[in-house]
């Protein structure tokens, strides 16, 4: 099992491998789908990932404008940031923790994502994407904090 109460490390990566190009498509920059997760989730996942970075690579591409949600109309490029780069980074915690693997995360990403999201915490919070805050002490390692405020045990 994974971190994510009910998923195992499999639908962790069907989350992103279903989500993502359902997001994109809607927004104009429609993505194909890959093998099965069930058969080949790193197959689908590394589909997904190639197409995402020719989208990075395009110039055109990723300065194309996108509604993002609630969050407006911002580049693809800066979408991608935004919604994808925070959630693969996460979930990438769960899979490897998950498949006892290394569950150590970049630091300097985890620091700019926990400053990032710390000021939108009542909004994240209400999102329901994220469970309860865990708490750890001041001074723990920021994974570990970053960790506990999205909801997980570090």
């Amino acid at each position: 099992p994974s971190p994510c109460e009910g998923w195992a490390a499999r639908d962790v990566v069907r989350h992103l491998v279903d989500w993502v190009p359902g997001f994109f498509g809607g927004a104009g920059a429609p993505l194909t789908t890959g093998p099965s997760v069930d058969e080949d989730p790193a197959g689908a996942w590394r589909i997904l990932g190639d197409q995402l970075q020719a989208l990075l690579d395009d110039p055109v591409a990723a300065a194309r404008h996108v509604t993002a949600g609630p969050m407006g109309e911002m580049t693809l490029a800066d979408a991608i940031d935004r919604l994808v780069t925070g959630d693969v980074h996460i979930h990438t915690w769960d899979v490897a923790r998950a498949c006892r693997l290394d569950k150590t995360l970049d630091a300097e990403v985890t620091a700019d994502m926990l400053a990032g999201m710390a000021p939108m915490d009542a909004a994240l919070r209400a999102s329901g994407h994220f469970g309860p805050k865990v708490d750890v002490p001041a001074d723990a390692p920021v994974q570990d904090r970053l960790l506990a405020f999205v909801g997980r045990r570090p």
